[in-house]
């Protein structure tokens, strides 16, 4: 078995799962994986809202009243495309070997196919944009059905799945703060969710919070996934240059 010592001494080795930070031998996927899928949330409202103001201008922008509905703007191949990255890396993510590993991919698969069928299944046109021909209100039903699944199962994540300790052990100080880290974007998601649904039934825009819901989910991911290590050891690398 290679030591964190041996990986320190042979750069060779420092790749090897055992010198990562964080590293468990329970882990089926790896920290890249999560940052990867923290990172897709982080930027999605940014990217959208970039590309829908250099392509339709911000008179247009103002009158969005949800992420959604950036699906009826030049930034639909980036909401598609996103969120589809966003399911497949969801359905390949296989959490821990341990008695929990049925619910990781529950979860995993469940917001999968919540984000699919938030992409394929968009909402209603927003005012002043024609219908697609194709849509109807059974579609905005799926839609609004998956968008809550969604965001359910992060919140799912958020407040058990990531704060689980290995049966036997006591959590470490930097476990601990990471578990608070999770149970307060576990509770903002929650938050996000009420808070989007009671501003839909009276007809306000829900961009903020689904932005803020985003941003909860994101930085789950990328703190479950050590990003903050990563970004830290990349930037004492940079500076010994």
């Amino acid at each position: 078995m290679v030591t964190l010592t041996s990986a320190r001494s042979d750069p060779a080795q420092l790749n090897t799962p055992a010198a990562q930070t964080g590293y468990r031998p329970d882990d089926l996927s790896d920290h890249a994986h999560r940052q990867l899928i923290g990172y897709i949330g982080l930027v999605l409202p940014i990217i959208l809202i970039l590309i829908a103001v250099l392509r339709d201008g911000m008179e247009r922008w103002r009158s969005l009243e949800s992420i959604s509905a950036y699906y009826y703007t030049g930034a639909v191949a980036a909401f598609v495309g996103m969120l589809v990255a966003l399911a497949l890396f969801l359905f390949t993510y296989r959490g821990y070997k341990n008695k929990y590993h049925w619910a990781d991919r529950a979860a995993a698969m469940t917001a999968a196919v919540a984000a699919l069928g938030v992409a394929f299944f968009p909402t209603a046109a927003p005012a002043g944009v024609p219908a697609l021909s194709w849509w109807s209100p059974m579609t905005g039903v799926l839609h609004h059905v998956s968008a809550v699944v969604l965001f359910t199962m992060f919140a799912v994540f958020a407040l058990w799945l990531f704060r689980i300790t290995p049966s036997g052990e006591q959590a470490p100080a930097d476990k601990r703060w990471r578990n608070n880290v999770y149970l307060v974007c576990g509770i903002v998601i929650v938050a996000s969710i009420i808070w989007a649904g009671i501003a839909g039934l009276n007809r306000r825009s829900i961009f903020l919070p689904e932005s803020v819901a985003l941003v909860a989910f994101a930085v789950s991911w990328l703190v479950k996934g050590y990003a903050h290590r990563t970004i830290a050891d990349a930037a004492r690398s940079l500076l010994r240059r």
